[in-house]
């Protein structure tokens, strides 16, 4: 019997075999993300719509994923429930829809999110104590908007900081009350304000002697706030920790769920995963805060992941998208047309130790196949789009 654990990776007696650069001593590896939208508005209606295999949202996500096929998957806004993770699988990924070949994660990993857990305080100075604003990160109950990774490759060792303290990081953004000049959360909620609104998770896929460190998370949107700028601060620390964690002479101040310190060691490999809430050029984020990962010297963003969908979507919907900087061929996000209009924000970011062989976004513009799974029928998909990158990695 196949099932996830509530916290640790499932490793089954099965072999995962990768996909091959032909003659070449390399691996090429797909790596993922996929901001699915597969939250729901009530604690267990995920594992409720998953139960069956004709859940048509939930269809549309597995024809992408399995028109893609990626060796290595995180999906954001997806309901913490170990058992939706075993009836995704069983009921979608691994049935074919609409003609597409199953597709086979044997491992996965799934923990808790911070959404949703009530913090016991009034966090957004509104007045009242309670309700998904006052939770440690925004949800209506414990584990919505939470994510989960799927791998075709044996998952290692797994280290989460859920409850790593925003304060606890050095020259951390903390919102400051415009009202009063002082910090707009007291002492007394600093002392268990958590930095990660859902999770940051290291989840170390096995590929021989070449393991790669996958650093998935979903920080706040930069919105829902006001002049203090409380979430576009917290968002813009959120993607700081992946910079920090991958530098080693600035990884000293973090610790793990199990209290081990420190990032990763010098030299290793990793990717970077996760729909990050921030445009390097448009939006409501702080500027500068995704060229925290972008302008890394450890991290390569060549290649940007790109579709004819998205430069066709802003040229049809305009608004807000006809004063856009960033190239809306590399958009990730169809949002309002008033704003923020669509957006680059969910990412694939490889270490520089590692080569790309391919990259892209699924989004085809209209008239090309498949068009109809991004949101027009039979039901609106997700607001975002899968994105992929092929790494090429050493074999053995």
């Amino acid at each position: 019997m196949r099932k996830t654990s509530l916290v640790t990776a499932v490793l089954l007696l099965v072999t995962a075999i990768p996909i091959t650069a032909g003659g070449s001593d390399h691996d090429s590896i797909r790596f993922a993300t996929f901001n699915a939208s597969l939250n729901r508005f009530n604690a267990g209606g995920l594992v409720e719509d998953l139960s069956t295999p004709d859940n048509a949202q939930a269809q549309v996500i597995a024809e992408i994923i399995q028109l893609t096929r990626p060796e290595v998957l995180l999906i954001n806004e997806f309901d913490f429930d170990p058992e939706a993770v075993d009836l995704f699988r069983d009921n979608y990924l691994e049935v074919s829809q609409n003609g597409a070949d199953p597709i086979h994660y044997p491992y996965a990993f799934v923990a808790p999110s911070n959404t949703g857990i009530p913090s016991g305080f009034d966090l957004n100075n509104d007045g009242v104590v309670g309700g998904p604003d006052d939770a440690f990160g925004f949800g209506f109950f414990p584990g919505q908007f939470g994510m989960v990774v799927y791998s075709q490759h044996p998952i290692g060792e797994v280290r989460t900081f859920q409850n790593f303290l925003w304060k606890d990081m050095p020259r951390a953004l903390l919102p400051i009350d415009p009202a009063t000049g002082e910090g707009w959360y007291s002492p007394e909620e600093l002392d268990v304000f958590r930095l990660s609104s859902k999770s940051h998770w290291d989840v170390e896929i096995e590929l021989g002697r070449h393991d790669v460190h996958f650093l998935v998370s979903h920080p706040t949107p930069p919105v829902f706030d006001g002049e203090e700028d409380r979430n576009g601060r917290r968002n813009h620390d959120e993607i700081r920790f992946w910079a920090d964690y991958v530098s080693p002479s600035r990884s000293h101040y973090i610790y793990d769920d199990n209290g081990r310190r420190g990032g990763i060691d010098r030299g290793e490999q990793f990717v970077i995963a996760g729909d990050q809430n921030s445009d390097p050029r448009d939006g409501d984020s702080i500027p500068g805060a995704i060229q925290q990962l972008l302008n890394h010297p450890l991290i390569v963003d060549r290649f940007t992941p790109s579709s004819t969908g998205g430069v066709w979507a802003s040229e049809t919907q305009g608004g807000a998208n006809e004063s856009h900087l960033t190239n809306p061929a590399f958009d990730t996000a169809d949002f309002s047309d008033t704003a923020p209009g669509n957006l680059r924000v969910d990412y694939v970011l490889p270490s520089k130790r590692l080569g790309i062989s391919g990259s892209g976004v699924f989004w085809p513009a209209e008239g090309e196949p498949h068009f109809e799974l991004t949101g027009v029928f039979p039901f609106p998909s997700s607001d975002h789009r899968l994105v992929w990158v092929d790494v090429v990695v050493p074999r053995g």
